[in-house]
């Protein structure tokens, strides 16, 4: 059964840093486009970041968000199953639950609607 268990975010004041980190089971990550989204109160899920999965298990291009670009970075550790997001010059407008996502697809990174929990940031001086 395909579960994700976000973790890392937390309260930062403006121009602060956090790393958030999702834990995948029941697949192997191998194939996989990776990818974050974010979701404030009242909105959707927003897509922030989509890693694609390239041949011979190395990554392919990732893509951004306009609004995070430059200030996020997606990677994955297939070994241990992980996806990571790394977060800087962190924003007000940032302020989300961050959620961990899979597409079997493995070149984009759609909302299917399986969440975890989801990992709150909150930026505010």
């Amino acid at each position: 059964q395909l579960q994700f268990v976000e973790s890392g975010g937390g309260l930062v004041e403006p121009g602060g840093s956090l790393r958030l980190s999702c834990s995948v089971s029941g697949i192997t990550l191998d194939w996989y486009a990776v990818g974050w989204f974010r979701q404030a109160p009242g909105n959707e899920h927003e897509g922030v970041a989509c890693l694609s999965y390239a041949d011979h298990n190395a990554d392919g291009a990732a893509h951004y968000a306009d609004s995070v670009k430059g200030r996020f970075t997606i990677s994955r550790d297939s070994a241990k199953n992980r996806i990571y997001l790394q977060l800087v010059h962190l924003q007000p407008e940032d302020t989300a639950t961050y959620y961990c996502s899979v597409d079997p697809e493995g070149t984009r990174c759609r909302p299917l609607g399986a969440w975890g929990q989801g990992t709150q940031v909150t930026v505010s001086p």
